[in-house]
């Protein structure tokens, strides 16, 4: 039996009180379902600036009327340090996920980002510590690894940073590091790799490729491919990422913490292949789209390619990602067939 599947059976018997930043989401409320689920009390923080209501009221659908009474919202923001110090209270793990993503909003409006992905980074960190809560995982970025070319990428080798959000994220992981050495507050980092699934919002300027091309299909709009369609990501189904979440906050191993950890698959999936995937996956599901790719300029700020070296989260954390991008793509499409119409 896997660490992870001995943890599905034994929290539910020894709940503890978490708490998730950005609950409301796509990230964070996948977090949520999996943790109502398994009978845990959550804190949840967020100030719906990417995350939306319906989010939580699809959880609400997916739980028990008993599971969702264990939840307790806090409409907040983490640049407000009050805000911060009432969800810490009584908390036993921190998933912090909250964070303006998006490379091109960050060129766009640095200051935002800069903001929201530091300065409230550090709001709930310090919370975190004061509240002397038992384990802080927070959401890094692949983005860190910048511009070093090494393929698979490996932990603790990265370049230097190509967009603003970049930045933000590598100073998530200086800060960690730093209140380890000064407090003693132990915490770990998950550089997520491209991650998708349900309730991802395909809308707007800043969507993730997956649900935006999902939808484009669905719709039958034109889908556009920055570049030549070669430009390849390591895709990580939400499924994978949760596991990764709860693993980090639970493991018991001294050695485990105070780290910075891949989540992904350690898989290269380049974007015309992307296209095809979707569009097959879709006629699966009985929706056809006829059109071809558009092709347009590379977009600015991004890696040509990126791929994860998972063996150190498999080794110190138990992680066995259990989709690649076909599954998990599969298993993702019926809902977007349902809510991206």
């Amino acid at each position: 039996m896997s660490r992870y599947e001995d943890l599905m059976k034994s929290l539910p018997l020894a709940p503890r009180k978490w708490l998730i930043s950005g609950v409301a989401g796509f990230i964070g409320s996948n977090l949520l379902e999996q943790l109502l689920k398994l009978d845990q009390y959550v804190v949840g923080l967020d100030n719906f600036s990417t995350g939306y209501q319906h989010n939580l009221d699809e959880v609400k659908s997916e739980v028990t009327p008993e599971q969702w009474s264990r939840f307790n919202f806090i409409q907040g923001d983490i640049r407000d340090v009050g805000d911060c110090e009432r969800s810490c209270v009584g908390v036993d793990y921190v998933l912090h996920q909250a964070a303006l993503g998006s490379v091109p909003r960050s060129m766009n409006d640095p200051i935002a980002t800069n903001s929201t992905n530091i300065d409230g980074f550090l709001n709930i960190m310090v919370a975190a510590r004061d509240a002397n809560v038992k384990s802080f995982t927070y959401a890094a970025s692949s983005s860190t690894y910048g511009d070093h070319p090494g393929l698979p990428k490996v932990e603790e080798v990265i370049g230097k940073p190509l967009s603003p959000y970049a930045v933000t994220k590598y100073v998530n992981e200086l800060y960690a590091e730093v209140f380890h050495r000064c407090y003693g507050f132990n915490s770990i980092g998950l550089r997520y790799f491209n991650v998708f699934g349900k309730r991802q919002n395909p809308d707007g300027a800043y969507a993730a490729v997956i649900p935006k091309w999902t939808s484009s299909m669905i719709k039958n709009d034109d889908v556009f491919i920055n570049g030549d369609g070669e430009t390849s990501r390591d895709f990580c189904f939400i499924e994978n990422t949760v596991q990764a979440n709860i693993l980090a906050a639970t493991t018991l191993d001294e050695n485990s913490v105070n780290q910075i950890y891949n989540v992904a698959v350690s898989g290269r999936t380049d974007l015309n292949l992307l296209f095809f995937t979707i569009k097959s996956e879709l006629e699966n599901n009985g929706s056809f789209y006829t059109k071809k790719a558009v092709y347009r300029d590379f977009r600015q700020g991004d890696v040509r390619h990126s791929q994860a070296d998972i063996s150190k989260i498999k080794n110190l954390l138990g992680y066995s990602p259990l989709f690649d991008i076909q599954q998990g793509i599969a298993r993702a499409m019926p809902w977007y067939v349902k809510f991206l119409r």
